[in-house]
């Protein structure tokens, strides 16, 4: 049982809900950050129990931006715990939220679970993670739901949108094609079930190395394939 298995399980504080496994995948991608002094958004307050949960697990030392349509949500300000009321589907929202906030290590879209909205928050936001920040969309279960906008392999379902992640990821290796704005920023692609996790990092061409002495073997075998192609 990690920390915040053990916050959630152990502790007395508000409504939580979450898949049972989103703990494990915290504490891999965001275990690091703990000691750090960090800016945290996350989009959707519901009972403000998971704002103490990132408050009791970074030890006080985050920032806590936090996103609802409730303006019941503004009770759960604090002292180092400020709530925006608006829609995460209202870009203008998005825009000016960006122009008040400074940018943010962690990011986590745990709003309204639309395609709509996961869609439009990743589009408006993403940019303002820092270059080694995490962005964390949940719920993507969502995707195959028709009543959130999803559906098996519909094209406008946030799954669908996401995989275009891949190729460019892989841009520097395909053929009359450039890397793009994504290629340059996202260090790596994590999915699990229902949750997608970017880590963001400034990237460059890759390029091959090569160490230690081959053996006879392994020159005619590299030889071969050269003939081959």
């Amino acid at each position: 049982m990690n920390d915040l298995e053990h916050f959630f399980f152990n502790h007395p504080h508000r409504l939580i809900h979450k898949w049972n496994h989103y703990f494990e995948v915290y504490e891999r991608h965001l275990g690091h950050l703990r000691d750090r002094k960090i800016n945290l958004l996350e989009i959707g307050i519901s009972h403000g129990g998971s704002l103490e949960m990132w408050n009791d697990y970074f030890k006080g030392n985050a920032m806590i931006y936090a996103v609802d349509i409730n303006e019941e949500c503004k009770k759960f300000e604090s002292e180092n715990v400020r709530v925006f009321i608006g829609s995460q589907e209202d870009k203008k929202f998005l825009q000016h939220l960006r122009s008040v906030i400074p940018p943010v290590d962690i990011l986590i879209d745990d709003g309204g679970h639309t395609m709509k909205q996961q869609r439009i928050t990743f589009e408006t936001l993403f940019d303002h993670i820092t270059d080694n920040g995490i962005y964390i969309c949940e719920d993507l279960h969502t995707s195959y739901w028709k009543y959130f906008g999803g559906g098996y392999k519909r094209k406008r379902s946030f799954i669908e949108y996401s995989k275009n992640f891949i190729d460019s990821l892989h841009a520097w290796h395909r053929k009359n094609t450039r890397p793009d704005h994504f290629t340059e920023t996202i260090h790596s692609l994590h999915y699990y079930d229902s949750m997608l996790v970017i880590e963001k990092r400034k990237m460059s061409a890759p390029f091959d190395v090569k160490s230690g002495e081959p053996s006879i073997k392994d020159v005619l075998a590299e030889k071969l394939v050269v003939k081959k192609k």
